[in-house]
Order: C-alpha cells, then sequence, then structure tokens
C-alpha cells in the first residue's frame, strides 16, 4: 500500500524510495560506462555519453534524499494517541512546511472548522512563524478568520485535540469540505 502525503510514516517511506532510486540510478549509470569500457576497450565511446547523461536523474534522486534526510516521521505511540482523542477531526501527519523563509517539520495538525493546531517535536521549528505562514496562506485562499496554533508542548497540543473533538462531538457540526479543502491547501505546501 503506498503511503500518501500527509499520512503517518510518509517522510519515511519518502526517504527510503529515494535512496533506493538513487542507488539504483547510479549503479546503471556505472553498469553502462563499464559496459562501453569493457567493449571498447577506452572510454571516449557514446556508452560513457549515455552514463553522463543518466548521472542527472540520478544526482536529482540523491538531492531528494539528502533534502529530506533531517526529518523523521511521527512517532508511532503519538500517532495512535492522536488517533484515540480526534476521531471527528480532520487530521494530517508527518508534514515538512516550506515558506520562502523557513523549512518547519511539523509532526501532526488537526483542523475544526475554522481552528487549524498543530504539533511540532522538532525545537527548530518555530511556532510563531509557522502558525503565522499557514494562516497567511489560508487567508490568500479564501480561507480568513482562521486560528492557526503550533504547539511544542504535546500535553497542551491532545489537551486542545480533546476539546476540539468535544466541541464537535456535542455541537454536532460537520464542515467536512471545508476541513478537506484547508487540508489539502496545507498540503500543498510540504515537501
Amino acid at each position: 500500500m503506498k503511503i500518501e502525503k500527509g499520512q503517518p510514516g510518509y517522510i519515511k517511506a519518502r526517504k527510503m524510495r529515494y535512496l533506493l532510486y538513487a542507488v539504483v540510478e547510479f549503479a546503471m549509470v556505472a553498469a553502462v560506462f563499464i559496459l562501453g569500457y569493457v567493449q571498447t576497450k577506452s572510454r571516449l565511446n557514446l556508452f560513457t555519453v549515455l552514463a553522463i547523461i543518466g548521472c542527472l536523474p540520478a544526482a536529482k534522486m540523491l538531492v531528494e534524499f539528502i533534502t529530506m534526510a533531517p526529518y523523521k516521521s511521527i512517532d508511532t505511540a503519538i500517532y495512535k494517541e492522536i488517533e484515540e482523542k480526534a476521531p471527528l477531526l480532520t487530521r494530517v501527519y508527518d508534514l515538512v512546511i516550506t515558506s520562502p523563509e523557513k523549512v518547519m517539520p511539523v509532526d501532526a495538525i488537526v483542523i475544526s472548522g475554522h481552528t487549524v493546531i498543530g504539533y511540532a517535536s522538532n525545537t527548530k521549528t518555530d511556532e510563531v512563524t509557522c502558525a503565522r505562514y499557514l494562516k497567511d496562506m489560508l487567508n490568500a485562499n479564501h480561507h480568513e478568520k482562521m486560528t492557526v496554533k503550533i504547539f511544542h508542548d504535546y500535553k497542551a497540543f491532545l489537551s486542545r485535540v480533546e476539546g476540539m473533538n468535544n466541541i464537535v462531538e456535542v455541537g454536532h457540526t460537520e464542515n467536512g469540505r471545508e476541513d478537506r479543502a484547508v487540508r489539502k491547501l496545507i498540503l500543498s505546501t510540504c515537501m
């Protein structure tokens, strides 16, 4: 089963995929070069040109892997706890939000109506900058009056998630289509 963007384990799966593709492509480049050298006893042949051209997609995959390497997927225990506490809310996991100024890893985001909250275990993620960027992006895409908050404190995040879930449960409000639209916009800003 393919892990989609926004699902838990996405970052880990992407890293493995990029690494595998880079290794396979560099192996193919080496094989083409060696084949040409063995056949002609010289490196001045058409196979060398093909090998050099083959380095471009292989290098692209290696760059993709290096870009994703510093980030990690959400911990399974945290994922299960969020799933348990927020069954009525829209949830998104394993995000690496890219703004023009910064790259900000966020473990989980929960969306309900006009409220978006996130949990970032990485201390390098600036809570205020990330929240401001998401809010500005949502405003620019006609989702006004959104409240966006990013937490480093997991207990505070989980407490807020439980409160949001209780509000939805008591109020029986369904904003499914708008929540999915917000989810899609947030995913569009991620690697």
